[in-house]
């Protein structure tokens, strides 16, 4: 993992209250996780820090889009994406972060690296099935739709069916007699 430097909040000489952080995430940001999920993305993410005399609460929210490709057409389209998430962070022994809601740190931090909390809060609030909204409506227009369109199978009308019924050799008609003679 690449340096998350801009990332670092150090809450060593706020005061006591909230503070706000304010960070607009692109696709450099998911490059320093080695995540190349999304061909592009535009996301704000808010994080309101309030400092407490014997904890920290963080409050993140974002909201956004990626771009990402449908799973039924392949078409890359922009999903809009929101989410919000909460951390309290507690100071202890030594550094704990089994809990996704409490993070435990040594006596003697100064600063909190939020980069992995925003990571996972985004890629967490994209939904696993990814379907273009004109899929659902009926609206996207491409070119392997249309090519399926051309080649699918026509449906023979009732009227048709009948016709060919009645055009059948007279030969088989006896045939037939002989089945239902019995």
């Amino acid at each position: 993992m690449k340096n998350t430097k801009e990332y670092l909040i150090p809450f060593i000489g706020l005061k006591p209250g909230k503070h706000h952080f304010e960070y607009q995430i692109n696709n450099a940001f998911f490059e320093i996780f080695d995540y190349s999920e999304y061909q592009n993305s535009d996301i704000k993410v808010n994080v309101v820090l309030e400092k407490k005399s014997t904890l920290l609460e963080l409050a993140f929210e974002h909201k956004g889009v990626v771009n990402v490709p449908c799973d039924l057409t392949s078409e890359d389209f922009d999903l809009p994406i929101k989410g919000k998430m909460k951390l309290i962070v507690r100071f202890g022994e030594e550094f704990n972060n089994e809990n996704e809601e409490l993070l435990i740190l040594p006596h003697g931090e100064f600063e909190i690296d939020v980069a992995q909390y925003i990571y996972e809060m985004i890629v967490l609030s994209v939904p696993l099935r990814r379907v273009h909204p004109g899929v659902k409506d009926g609206t996207l227009k491409t070119e392997a739709l249309t090519k399926l369109n051309e080649l699918a199978v026509k449906e023979v009308s009732i009227e048709e069916e009948n016709k060919e019924e009645e055009n059948i050799d007279p030969r088989w008609d006896k045939l037939k007699q002989l089945l239902t003679d019995k």
